[in-house]
């Protein structure tokens, strides 16, 4: 797993690459807006991939896994409500030490999806640029 700050790093150089994409639609480079349009669709695509694969083999059971992933989230947050509360009366340093590792991995979780989401917004962004361009193109045709 990587290290927190490494995964903010990508975060931040991620957020970055959006800020450029918003910039070259305001420019309406288009030549660039495809080149990363293309990258970005490869990406996309092999995460789709792997959400399609990964959805098929859940289908038969998603309703049951559904309800578990609830469960198991509320149990996980009363867990760290209880914790937290816990931290307060003991400040034994092993549970502390515990319990920022448990936060880490939430965090680096958070981090991941926020990448993902980053890719597709910015995917989602060079798209509808695009479309606008050829429909601007279509009307001066017109």
């Amino acid at each position: 797993m990587k290290k927190l700050s490494e995964q903010l790093s990508d975060l931040s150089d991620r957020t970055k690459k959006t800020e450029d994409v918003v910039d070259a639609a305001k420019a309406k480079n288009r030549e660039r807006l495809q080149a990363q349009k293309a990258q970005l669709q490869t990406a996309v695509s092999a995460e789709q991939t792997k959400i399609d694969e990964r959805t098929t083999k859940a289908q038969a059971d998603v309703q049951s896994k559904w309800h578990d992933l609830r469960t198991t989230m509320a149990d996980h947050f009363a867990e760290l409500r209880s914790k937290g509360e816990q931290h307060k009366a003991d400040r034994d340093l092993k549970r502390a030490e515990q319990r920022a590792d448990d936060a880490e991995w939430d965090a680096a979780d958070a981090v991941d999806f926020a990448i993902y989401a980053l890719d597709y917004a910015e995917y989602a962004i060079i798209d509808a640029t695009i479309a606008r361009a050829d429909a601007d193109d279509l009307t001066t045709k017109s």
